[in-house]
């Protein structure tokens, strides 16, 4: 089953960025679509963007699309997602996962956007 730990997350203005990271154990991660999600205070978890196996399709929710771009390092067992013009309804806990997700969560890592 996957293990993943996300981090690169913390405090940020509106208008900057940051970089999350998430290292997954378990499949072979070259094999697998990967995706973040995330979930604000108080709502359900929602889908934010997906990267195929090779990086070569990836997919945004239109709530970030041309902010947030996803990538993967095969090699590592990692995928990323950096985050530009950050906002405060960005403000979340950030996880990775396969897509579709298994049912094995990481912590996550938080994201907090301040005016």
């Amino acid at each position: 089953q996957a293990q993943a730990v996300e981090s690169g997350g913390g405090l940020v203005q509106a208008g900057g960025s940051l970089r999350l990271s998430c290292v997954v154990s378990g499949p072979p991660f070259s094999l697998y679509y990967m995706a973040w999600f995330r979930q604000a205070p108080g709502k359900e978890r929602e889908f934010v963007s997906r990267i195929s196996q090779n990086g070569g399709v990836t997919h945004y929710a239109d709530s970030v699309q041309g902010r947030f771009t996803i990538s993967r390092d095969n090699a590592k067992d990692t995928v990323f997602l950096q985050m530009n013009d950050l906002r405060p309804e960005d403000t979340a806990v950030y996880y990775c996962n396969l897509f579709p997700p298994s049912s094995s969560w990481g912590r996550g890592t938080q994201v907090t956007v301040s005016t």
